[in-house]
């Protein structure tokens, strides 16, 4: 295994790690009823995605 010649600095350590942050999520309002919800997903309100029905959200709260 290979190993490290010189210690690393601080400054260089710390610029590494800014990159490990993590992203605040990314919201979209869905269409039909204006809720919030992740991009590229069912919304979890009214069921549907793309103007589709994908679960039945009524049938499924009995």
């Amino acid at each position: 295994m290979s190993v490290p010649k010189k210690k690393k600095s601080h400054s260089r350590a710390r610029m590494e790690r800014n990159h490990q942050a993590l992203k605040p999520i990314c919201l979209a309002t869905c269409p039909r009823c204006g809720n919030a919800r992740r991009p590229h997903t069912v919304c979890s309100n009214c069921g549907t995605y793309r103007d589709r029905t994908i679960i039945d959200v009524e049938a499924e709260a009995e």
